[in-house]
C-alpha cells in the first residue's frame, strides 16, 4: 500500500474540519451562498455532510475517495467566487484577501486530492 502524501492529509484534515464546522456553525457559512442558490442552510448542511463523507473516504482509501473528494472541491468553487467578488471593496481588507486567496487554495486541493492513495483490489 503506497504512503499518504502531506497533501493527501492536509485535503482530510480540512475536508474534516470544515465538514464539522458547517454542521455546527452553519450560519457562518450563509454568508458564502450565492443569494440565487435555493434553500441556502439546506446547502450548507449537504456541503458539510459532503465533506465529511469525502474525507471519510479518503482516509479508508476508498477508491472513490478521490472522485467524491475533487466533485464537492468543484461544486463549491463556484460559490467561493461569488464570495470573492462580492466582498472586494468590504472592510476588513485581510477579510477580502482571505476570499480572494481560497481561490487558488483549491488547485493544489484537486491535486492532492486526485492524487490520494486507495486500496487495491487483488
Amino acid at each position: 500500500m503506497s504512503k499518504r502524501s502531506v497533501g493527501s492529509w492536509v485535503v482530510i484534515v480540512a475536508f474534516g474540519f470544515s465538514g464539522v464546522a458547517h454542521l455546527v456553525n452553519p450560519g457562518a457559512f450563509l454568508g458564502l451562498m450565492p443569494p440565487f442558490l435555493p434553500w441556502p442552510l439546506a446547502l450548507v448542511y449537504i456541503s458539510g455532510v459532503a465533506e465529511i463523507f469525502a474525507a471519510v473516504l479518503l482516509v479508508l482509501r476508498h477508491r472513490l475517495g478521490p472522485l467524491v473528494t475533487v466533485v464537492v472541491l468543484l461544486a463549491v468553487w463556484p460559490a467561493n467566487w461569488w464570495f470573492a467578488i462580492d466582498v472586494i471593496g468590504q472592510e476588513p481588507w485581510w477579510f477580502v484577501l482571505i476570499a480572494w486567496l481560497r481561490l487558488p487554495l483549491q488547485i493544489p486541493l484537486l491535486w492532492w486530492a486526485w492524487r490520494s492513495p486507495v486500496r487495491v483490489r487483488d
